[in-house]
């Protein structure tokens, strides 16, 4: 049982590897302290990745977006790699760095210009040169001219040509990405039947009932289900075209906390759950009634509006509380305040078990995916919408200066985006923003979906 056991893993492990590693990954490495998780910041550009000069701050992988010259790749930043430290964690460091190469296409090795090279550099290059991967040497915070003339001791190191950045301030981090992103190749864009289909993935914390969701509605045990989260490792993809429905449906990984990752499968799992999210249409978010909408779960739903998917959120195991006339009402007012300021989203109330407004929940997965792809023409909009903000509620003025709005128009996007071109963008204020939100939500159905509203100059 227990050789049994270790083999599965293995496969499991494989068959994720494979998966992931059809992307552009590139992992950040290197010893503690030379800017790692600066450089993951300017490459993301974001702030997610804490930065710090106290060596040993990243401990966890830490993974993110990036596109250069319209090529996107995944970054993953990682601790500092390290022998004979007093930091108890030295050891999960070591490992989780050796994980993220060998998930890696490509290495960005950072070394320290101002430092210089020292033995725990030589450690490094030690383990890249096994890993047999393609490694970009790069000297980190030459931010002077003289600092470029130290860098000639890493050739040493016998891993080519040395790229000088500034992660800090971004000096060179252009030469470098231009030759990071050469051998990438565009995101893969499959021509089959099922890339013309809509793509519904089913999220939500470990053990809420996904798999069973997907087998009720399937009428096959496609999925493994248990009483144990995390039984799901992988993203299984089903198509369902039945009474009416032809979509694709993506069976996830149940999404944990990161300190609560407890193996290397599950970080893969993680990740393959992440994309999958990424890559679809619509996200049917699973909560527990028993458990209720919990911190996780508003992260799970974060992670879908940030990536502007629609959104179902489903109440299971609805049959296990114990509830009056006015129950119903009072979870979903609670779940539309932990949401705000995205409500206007569709709260379905099942028990998968008893088969309990199964189908509900995918004619409003349907009519959500219809309301993502919805286009209102730019004639409509300026006629609904353009008295509004330019006579009945326009922008406050700011400094005296009165904020003119001209036109509006719908972006050709995959999502609905809307500009309203006006001369002062700078001065119109975030709740106005929300507030021209509401006004088209009030007046266009996009329940369940993600808008985004610019103010551009005009």
């Amino acid at each position: 049982m227990f050789k049994w056991g270790l083999t599965y893993n293995f496969f499991v492990f494989l068959h994720i590897y494979k998966i992931i590693s059809m992307s552009n990954i590139v992992a950040i490495v290197g010893r503690p302290n030379v800017g790692k998780s600066t450089l993951f910041n300017r490459l993301t550009e974001s702030k997610s990745a804490i930065t710090d000069p106290t060596a040993g701050v990243t401990r966890d992988r830490h993974y993110g977006k990036s596109n250069w010259n319209g090529k996107e790749f995944s970054v993953i930043d990682t601790g500092g790699y390290i022998f004979g430290s007093e930091d108890v964690f030295e050891q999960e460091i070591r490992q989780q760095v050796t994980l993220a190469v060998e998930q890696a296409d490509v290495i960005l090795f950072l070394v320290d210009a101002k430092e210089g090279l020292t033995p725990m550099d030589e450690d490094v290059a030690n383990m890249l040169r096994k890993s047999k991967k393609k490694v970009f040497l790069v000297a980190n915070k030459v931010d002077t001219f003289q600092k470029s003339l130290n860098i000639s001791e890493f050739y040493s190191l016998g891993l080519g040509e040395i790229y000088s950045i500034s992660s800090a301030n971004g000096s060179g981090t252009g030469e470098l990405l231009d030759e990071l992103v050469k051998d990438f190749t565009d995101i893969e864009t499959f021509e089959d039947e099922e890339s013309s289909i809509p793509h519904i993935s089913v999220v939500g914390r470990p053990n809420v009932g996904k798999s069973s969701f997907i087998n009720m509605i399937t009428g096959q045990d496609r999925n493994i289900v248990k009483d144990v989260a995390g039984t799901t490792r992988d993203s299984v993809n089903t198509r369902y075209k039945l009474f009416g429905f032809d979509f694709v449906i993506v069976d996830t990984a149940g999404l944990r906390k990161k300190k609560a990752e407890k193996d290397n499968i599950e970080f893969y799992s993680t990740m393959r759950a992440i994309r999958s999210i990424e890559t679809s249409d619509v996200c049917i978010l699973l909560i527990d009634a028993v458990e209720g909408f919990s911190a996780q779960d508003l992260n799970i739903f974060s992670l879908c509006q940030r990536n502007h998917k629609g959104v179902v959120v489903v109440v299971n195991k609805w049959d296990l509380i114990e509830k009056d006339s006015k129950t119903t009402k009072e979870v979903e007012t609670m779940i539309r305040e932990k949401t705000a300021p995205f409500s206007d989203i569709p709260i379905i109330f099942t028990s998968v078990i008893n088969k309990q407004r199964i189908f509900k929940v995918l004619e409003t997965a349907k009519e959500v995916y219809e309301n993502r792809a919805r286009k209102i023409p730019t004639s409509r909009l300026n006629e609904d919408l353009l008295p509004l903000v330019k006579e009945q509620n326009p922008p406050p003025e700011y400094k005296g200066k009165r904020v003119k709005i001209k036109y509006i128009t719908q972006l050709k996007t995959e999502y609905p985006q809307f500009v309203f071109y006006c001369n002062l963008p700078q001065y119109v204020k975030q709740d106005y923003i929300r507030y021209v939100e509401n006004q088209i939500r009030q007046r266009y159905n996009f329940t369940g979906v993600p808008i985004v509203v610019y103010f551009r100059e005009k």
